[in-house]
């Protein structure tokens, strides 16, 4: 980076001390040619949009806004050395786009020490004019949307100490060109599409102190070079595909503090080198191959602070005692072995701030100590633990985080559960709670998950949530609630499931101030009426599951409204009418929308949302939350539907399943079925559709399962495509008229043409001739074999070998004359 102390001499020397020098004209020039480039490209913005409207003709450019001037040595006159044009913008997003061809008048400023464009949606590639900034010491580039590779001119600035790439576009690979930053201090290309193998000439850049390569798709090993760079105080290359060990000589870095190296495919053991890293404050190793046992020497550091080792394959040694010299804030040992109950050495360390037992084998109860301790995320879930929970665990003011699902947990939960004024995340999943839902839980007015799911919960009444709070993802199923939908929640609330109760009754006609929810599950209660118009008024909705309940009633066609809707479950109901042919307007199904938001997101470590069951492909099958942005299905099964299949269905062009059996729809298949590009399921089976199966379902590539059993259908099965891969005849039965080679059944256009009668034969003759001739050959061939076995015999080709018991052969001829 740039020497601090002269940056800040040449501010106090041009607002103290040249304040009558100007800046060179041509320079000047280049700034406002600048400015009237950004402002051509977003002509409905102006000077004050950018923040430069200091910017003008009639003043020095050393008098502007975000531009420091230095005077060089033996000059009247003062140059631009740094251009502090970082987040130009002053507008909510989406900011203005910027082309990168707007920083071509910048090239002109051949003085400049300091370029900072950070964080103003710039797009492009990276130009080769930067080569003219020669003498370019500090260079921010990040926060925008350049693209390409990055031109090697950037790696020739000799001068340059700091360089930040981060949260771009960028790929390919990293240039060994890297290696002549021989100046470089500060090296930061994060959150990029960088790909290739870090080169070994990252080692040359010897001052550097700090290397961060995060969130790119470097691969292969780490380079060893990276011994070399001694004065190295953070190395994060964290969440890309590097593999094979760590290098044994990464522990000659004396003077590293922070090593990140999560979320890679690194295999081996921790080198016995990381012990001599004695300025160690952090080390990230989770979520990688990492194997053998965990060095009890990791815990003698003094000054470490955050130990995450979870996710790997390595072992914890439960018959080891750990004496900790380090005070940590953060500790994962995540699926590590721990076994029997929660380590009581943890209890030492009173600055912990995070904990993450989880995928471990622990047993016991919630100790005492570790509830009394101020924890602000505590994750133990999957393991099994056992008994209540303690209520000194909800009196601490940091808890923050709490997730227990997956174990053995027991009881009511604490009445004063409503004190953890803190908390945000709640996750209690499948445990053995039971009872009802204490009341002061709604007096936690940051919680923003709850998920109490497959437990034993249960009544009538629900905490009433304050409207106006935080609480965006909430999931009661799979209990023993009763009564009908509770609507005291949050009007933030994204995600709604209550799916596997006893609940009853009509669909609240006030789902509809849920303004922004996107997912919506109700499926297996006791839901009776008919779906409220109010419903389609939800434009936010993405997944509406109301399988298995008692609906009644039509499709309302006001349906269409609800834009964002991917996944529509409404089978197994007493739905009747006809499918609204508005169906096809169904925005979400026609093309894919924006990902579903996900509140894990917000949170450095990952939380787990039970999967949507749904019918997908003739069985249940659980599709993951986080990649449900990947399906698209509309499932209208076993309800009373009747009238035609609409053919504006065609047109969902984004759909993967299509189930529509067990109603009572007639008429034919719409042709337009045809152009269901990505559809991988058609179930039309069970109704009373006739016709012919379209010849267009031959274009569907993806297709892998069609039923259209127990129908009317007639006619060939169409071949070609995947067609030809439906063969099971399973999924045509009961329809008599169907033929094709799908089902070994010939259609009547491809049997053989009966033979010609010989000329002048009668009719008569014509139909009886071929019966005598082949019973001619059948009686003849008989007479025929034993005719030529016969001459056998008289020529002597054929002679019985002689009895081997000729005597008793003879008395079993004289014993069947006697019984004859």
């Amino acid at each position: 980076m740039a020497n601090p102390s002269l940056l800040l001499g040449s501010i106090f020397l041009s607002i103290f001390i040249l304040p009558c020098l100007s800046c060179p004209e041509y320079q000047k020039q280049a700034l406002l040619q600048f400015k009237s480039s950004i402002l051509a490209v977003n002509s409905s913005f102006d000077s004050y949009t950018f923040g430069l409207e200091s910017w003008n003709s009639s003043s020095s450019c050393c008098e502007w806004d975000r531009i420091t001037c230095r005077s060089p040595s033996n000059s009247t006159s003062r140059v631009v050395i740094g251009l502090y044009l970082s987040a130009l913008s002053t507008i909510l997003p989406p900011q203005p786009q910027l082309p990168s061809t707007v920083l071509g008048p910048l090239f002109k400023i051949k003085s400049l020490m300091l370029l900072d464009i950070s964080s103003n949606n710039i797009y492009g590639e990276i130009s080769s004019g930067f080569a003219n900034l020669s003498k370019l010491v500090h260079l921010d580039m990040m926060v925008n949307n350049f693209s390409g590779f990055i031109p090697p001119q950037l790696f020739h600035l000799k001068h340059l100490q700091y360089l930040d790439l981060s949260s771009n576009s960028l790929h390919g690979s990293l240039s060994t060109d890297v290696g002549s930053l021989q100046n470089m201090e500060f090296l930061k290309l994060d959150e990029n599409f960088l790909t290739g193998k870090v080169p070994e000439e990252i080692g040359n850049l010897t001052k550097l102190q700090q290397l961060s390569l995060r969130n790119n798709r470097f691969s292969d090993g780490i380079p060893s070079s990276v011994s070399y760079l001694k004065e190295l105080q953070l190395l994060d290359l964290s969440n890309n595909t590097f593999s094979m060990e760590i290098p044994i000589d990464i522990g000659n870095l004396p003077n590293i503090s922070t090593l990140t190296l999560n979320d890679n495919q690194l295999a081996g053991g921790i080198p016995s080198s990381i012990r001599k890293l004695s300025n160690l404050v952090t080390l990230h190793l989770e979520n990688n191959l990492l194997t053998g046992e965990i060095p009890s020497w990791l815990f003698d550091f003094k000054g470490l602070k955050i130990l995450n080792l979870g996710n790997n394959r390595l072992i914890w040694n439960n018959s080891g005692k750990i004496i900790p010299k380090c005070r940590l804030s953060q500790l994962s040992l995540k699926s590590c072995g721990v076994a029997g109950e929660i380590p009581e050495w943890i209890s030492t360390q009173k600055t912990l701030d995070f904990l993450d037992l989880s995928k471990n084998k622990l047993q016991g109860t919630f100790p005492q100590w570790l509830a009394e301790m101020e924890v602000g995320a505590l994750i133990l879930s999957d393991n099994n633990l056992t008994g209540s929970l303690p209520p000194a665990l909800f009196r601490s003011l940091s808890l923050s985080v709490l997730a227990l699902s997956r174990n053995s947990f027991s009881g009511e939960l604490p009445e004063n559960i409503g004190d953890a004024r803190a908390l945000m995340i709640l996750m209690l999943a499948e445990n053995n709670f039971s009872g009802p839902i204490p009341r002061s839980i709604a007096q936690i007015y940051r919680l923003l998950l709850l998920d109490l799911s497959s437990n034993r919960f249960s009544g009538n009444t629900f905490p009433v949530f304050d409207p106006e709070g935080f609480l965006a993802f909430i999931d009661l199923s799979f209990n023993e609630f009763s009564g009908g939908i509770p609507m005291s929640i949050s009007q933030e609330t994204i995600v709604l499931a209550l799916g596997g109760n006893r609940l009853s009754g009509p669909l609240p006609s006030n789902l509809s101030s849920l303004s922004i929810l996107e997912h919506l599950d109700l499926r297996d209660n006791n839901l009776t009426g008919e779906l409220p118009e109010s419903l389609s008024q939800i434009s936010t909705l993405q997944i509406l599951n109301l399988r298995n309940n008692s609906l009644q009633g039509s499709i309302p066609e006001t349906i269409s409204n609800l834009s964002s809707l991917r996944i529509l479950d409404v089978s197994n109901n007493n739905l009747t009418g006809k499918i609204p042919k508005e169906c096809g307007n169904l925005v979400g199904m026609v093309e894919i929308p924006n990902l579903l938001s996900s509140i894990s997101d917000l949170f450095t470590f990952a939380i787990e949302f039970k999967d949507l069951i749904v019918n997908w492909k003739k069985s249940k099958q659980g599709l993951s939350i986080r990649n449900l942005d990947i399906y698209t299905l509309l499932d209208l099964s076993k309800n009373h539907l009747s009238g035609e299949i609409p053919a504006s269905l065609g047109a969902l062009k984004a759909l993967k399943l299509l189930n529509v059996s067990y109603n009572k729809l007639s008429g034919k298949i719409p042709d337009s079925f045809g152009d269901l590009e990505n559809v991988e399921s058609l179930d039309f089976s069970h109704n009373q559709l006739s016709g012919s199966i379209p010849q267009t379902l031959v274009k569907l590539n993806q297709l892998g399962n069609l039923d259209v059993s127990h129908n009317q259908l007639k006619g060939r099965i169409p071949v070609g495509g995947q067609m030809n891969s439906m063969a099971d005849p399973i999924y045509y039965a009961n329809n008599s008229g169907l033929c094709g080679i799908q089902i070994h059944v010939a259609c009547p256009e491809d049997q053989p043409p009966p033979p010609p009668p010989p000329p002048g034969g009668s009719a008569e003759h014509d139909t009886k001739d071929p019966w005598f001739i082949w019973e001619g050959v059948g009686i003849g061939y008989p007479i025929g074999f034993l005719f030529a076995v016969g001459i056998i015999f008289l020529t002597g080709y054929f002679t019985p070998p002689p009895s081997t018991n000729r005597r008793h052969h003879r008395r079993q001829r004289q014993s069947i004359r006697r019984r004859i």
